[in-house]
């Protein structure tokens, strides 16, 4: 095989991109620079003189963080993928010529953003992008939730019951490094049978299109009918409110009715008074409609790297989860504007 040429080499970057062309149409369809006034206020401190390396530009930053959503990666493997793959630099908008951002960086970077309460401005900034772009919430919405595994904790019981209890065990503030490595705020919740340690994202979708309006992240134990308040969308352009039987119950039917909603929550059964067969089917055809909500956290564990999050604490972990609502959103943008130029 003879050596290869500049030419054959551009000839090869083309065909990979016209194979899997994602990256590259994310980088051309999202209005990144939109973002950069938000992005700059990760940087509330100004530097003390000239010296030194200059910043690195924060939308280059931003871009890795999205990156690390969309694959489910760690700030390490973030680095090293973006050292080894060329869609990812190209993507990024760094050459060959550029130094990569190494894993504290990025990290860094997102805390300050977290710090700035600037991440749920992104996600606000990219929903007010959508209805200009004439993707407005329409069809009514539909709300549920999905667990997010973390690390599991090794503690003993009787510090599990301290933390249940809102108090630090004792002798834990001595050593700040090693509460550093510990979750007070994750929690254990049995669903199916199966008990489940971590937090739970709780969304709402519109039933139009299919992005993401709302979100709140929680403890795992929160029971999901408690964030319906937080994730009534009053700008959707229909009244109607789909969601499972966790949701159900006088309560909520009245909370949606004084919020002008109608609902269409699904009705269950109890002891002693299973539903009637009227009842089941009425479940039924909701189902065919909230069952949209399911292909996002679909797409979220097959097409995004699952769900698992390595962050600690439930701040940290509701900044990574805006940021991955926020790539989803991305990404579903991309469908949408191709569903139309399709159509036309």
């Amino acid at each position: 095989m003879g050596q290869r040429g500049f030419w054959d080499e551009q000839q090869r970057v083309s065909r990979l991109q016209e194979k899997k062309p994602v990256l590259r149409r994310l980088a051309d369809s999202i209005p990144w620079e939109s973002f950069r006034p938000l992005l700059e206020r990760g940087y509330t401190k100004e530097r003390k003189s000239n010296a030194g390396r200059k910043r690195i530009d924060p939308l280059i930053l931003f871009k890795m963080l999205v990156l690390q959503q969309l694959f489910n990666l760690s700030d390490e493997e973030l680095e090293f993928q973006v050292n080894d793959r060329r869609s990812f630099e190209e993507f990024v908008g760094l050459g060959v010529m550029n130094s990569i951002p190494d894993a504290t960086t990025v990290a860094f970077f997102r805390e300050r953003l977290r710090k700035a309460g600037v991440i749920e401005e992104l996600f606000e900034m990219f929903e007010s992008y959508l209805r200009s772009q004439g993707l407005q919430a329409r069809g009514g919405q539909i709300i549920d939730a999905t667990l997010v595994p973390v690390p599991r904790q090794r503690n003993t019981r009787e510090e599990n019951k301290e933390i249940k209890a809102g108090r630090m065990p004792d002798g834990w503030d001595e050593n700040p490094d090693r509460l550093q490595q510990i979750d007070l705020d994750a929690r254990w919740v049995k669903k199916n049978g199966i008990n489940c340690y971590g937090y739970k994202n709780s969304i709402c979708i519109d039933v139009d299109h299919g992005f993401i309006r709302r979100y709140v992240v929680t403890p795992a134990n929160v029971h999901d009918s408690q964030m319906l308040p937080r994730l009534l969308d009053p700008e959707n352009e229909h009244d109607y409110a789909w969601a499972d039987s966790a949701y159900s119950g006088e309560c909520f039917e009245s909370l949606l009715s004084l919020g002008g909603f109608e609902s269409m929550i699904h009705e269950k059964g109890a002891r002693n008074h299973p539903l009637s067969d009227a009842a089941k089917e009425l479940n039924r055809i909701k189902s065919a409609i909230r069952a949209c909500v399911e292909h996002v956290f679909g797409s979220m564990t097959m097409s995004m790297g699952g769900k698992l999050t390595r962050k600690i604490g439930l701040e940290r972990t509701e900044a990574w989860w805006g940021l991955k609502n926020l790539a989803f959103n991305f990404l579903h943008y991309l469908q949408c504007t191709s569903n139309v130029a399709i159509a036309a």
